[in-house]
């Protein structure tokens, strides 16, 4: 066997540096996607339980309770009725990169038929 001339020494680490910020940039961007899904799922829980306890004709302080319970931290939520519906939407600001990057807004809405006599 012969050894590697002098010229070949170093290259498997020089290409490693260059590979690297680019597989830490890979995965960045997979954990961003999913804290982002997170966040979507648990905005769209929210709408869904707050628009049926707005169906049942529950106050609109209970109604924002039960949501701040399984909605991420500082959420924004719009409840409305109408046309026989209790409609929620839940949504959320996910900041993705250094700070100067927009943040990704996520949410969920819901619907549900208002029950009769509420």
């Amino acid at each position: 066997m012969r050894c590697a001339s002098a010229g070949d020494r170093g290259g498997v680490t020089a290409e490693i540096a260059v590979a690297l910020p680019s597989l830490a940039l890979v995965l960045g961007l997979a954990l961003a996607a999913v804290q982002a899904a997170a966040a979507h799922v648990a905005c769209v829980d929210s709408a869904r339980i707050g628009a049926r306890a707005l169906a049942r004709g529950d106050s609109e302080s209970e109604v924002l309770t039960l949501i701040a319970r399984t909605a991420p931290e500082s959420a924004e939520t719009r409840l409305s009725r109408g046309d026989g519906m209790a409609r929620v939407t839940v949504t959320t600001r996910i900041p993705i990169g250094p700070s100067f990057t927009a943040p990704v807004v996520v949410g969920g809405e819901a619907a549900t038929p208002v029950e009769p006599g509420t």
